[in-house]
């Protein structure tokens, strides 16, 4: 009987596996990269402005997941922020289907799940071992243990971490993985000297190029002192520019955004590089788990689908394949 397990990754998918397996009496070690957990729910806070920056709400269509929902509710780490987002053709859309986001932030789940967890954050894994169990070593020499391994991180970044630990998977497995791939995504972060003309309830989803959608974080109640906005970029432009200099592609989304920011002034911005921002072409099932000397299993939204409630509902299925 397999009893722990070490998770890779602290974002949604990873913390719902490991909160649902401690849950039920298992050993979870969570390791992850980042500063802080969530992964692309994700929040920043710049001079006192405060930013959504990675996922900016989420649905819910499973039953299963609607059942967290509502626990995550009542307990006030999230509420409904819309029944519909604007476009440019059509700017008081109400379709009865509510976006969720987290209160005070997107990150407010994450931090939720992972309060009564072990997680080490800025702990970049550089190799896995099989001996009596799976062993993540880190970059400054830390090493963690579990039975079972869930690895959580983008599809590449986790076949990399194997191929680095000269870890084998079934080829039919390792080719099917490898064709896996993701749209990338800059999120531009703009402090304005005043409120932007974006419209309520505070976002636009103009899904074009250079820009697919802008927010106000203030309007969303993220950032209660200071206009907030975030923009990000279509897929196409930001495959153009991606190695391009942060001022270089924050100079033409502000150029392309100008009709929404109005007359304000930008005091200060900062632009984040999402390689890994949505995957293109998921696999098909919810995780995908191989036995090897022991459980290895791939969990996230390249599994359970490029949405918020599908990369928890992979960490579910991770979870509930162990249980």
């Amino acid at each position: 009987m397999t009893s722990s397990c070490l998770v890779v990754g602290a974002g949604l998918s990873g913390l719902m596996a490991a909160y649902t397996l401690q849950s039920n009496g298992w050993k979870v070690t969570v390791v992850d990269k980042g500063r802080g957990v969530g992964g692309r729910m994700a929040t920043r806070r710049i001079n006192g402005a405060i930013f959504d920056h990675g996922a900016q709400f989420f649905t819910v269509r499973d039953p299963q997941f609607a059942q967290w929902v509502e626990q995550w509710q009542k307990i006030g780490i999230v509420d409904v922020w819309s029944y519909g987002i604007p476009t440019p053709e059509k700017l008081t859309p109400i379709d009865g289907y509510p976006r969720y986001r987290g209160v005070p932030s997107m990150t407010a789940v994450a931090k939720h799940l992972a309060s009564t967890l072990q997680v080490h954050t800025s702990t970049k894994i550089t190799q896995l071992k099989q001996t009596s169990g799976w062993q993540a070593i880190s970059e400054a020499g830390q090493v963690f243990e579990g039975e079972a391994l869930i690895l959580t991180p983008p599809v590449p970044q986790s076949l990399a971490l194997l191929a680095e630990s000269a870890i084998d998977l079934p080829s039919d497995v390792a080719i099917t993985l490898s064709n896996i791939e993701y749209t990338p995504c800059f999120a531009l972060m703009v402090v304005l000297d005043r409120p932007s003309l974006i419209p309520p309830p505070g976002a636009l989803h103009i899904q074009s190029e250079p820009i697919a959608w802008i927010a106000d974080n203030r309007q969303k109640g993220v950032s209660p002192d200071q206009t907030a906005i975030t923009i990000h970029a279509g897929p196409q432009f930001t495959q153009q520019y991606f190695d391009a200099p942060s001022e270089e592609v924050a100079l033409l989304l502000l150029d392309a955004a100008r009709d929404w920011l109005g007359s304000a002034s930008v005091k200060i911005y900062q632009v984040h590089r999402w390689r890994y921002s949505q995957p293109k072409n998921p696999y098909p099932s919810r995780m995908l788990r191989i036995d090897l000397l022991y459980p290895l299993i791939f969990a996230g939204d390249a599994f359970g689908g490029p949405r918020v409630e599908g990369a928890a509902l992979s960490g579910l299925a991770a979870a509930q394949s162990l249980l």
